[in-house]
C-alpha cells in the first residue's frame, strides 16, 4: 500500500484558521497544540491498529 505524505499544517496557518473563527492565539500557543494534536492523533490510530490485532 502507497503512502500519501500530508502537508503538516505551521503554527501560522492553525493561527489564522483560528483567527477566522474568533479565537486568538500565540504563534507558541498554536506550536504547542499543533504537538499535543499530533500526539493524539498518534496515540489514536495507535490504538485503534492494536485493537485489531487483539480481537
Amino acid at each position: 500500500m502507497r503512502r500519501k505524505k500530508m502537508k503538516r499544517i505551521s503554527p501560522e496557518e492553525a493561527q489564522e484558521m483560528l483567527r477566522k473563527e474568533g479565537v486568538k492565539i500565540s504563534l507558541g500557543e498554536a506550536e504547542e497544540m499543533l504537538d499535543f494534536l499530533r500526539k493524539l492523533a498518534s496515540i489514536v490510530v495507535s490504538n485503534y491498529l492494536n485493537h485489531g490485532k487483539n480481537s
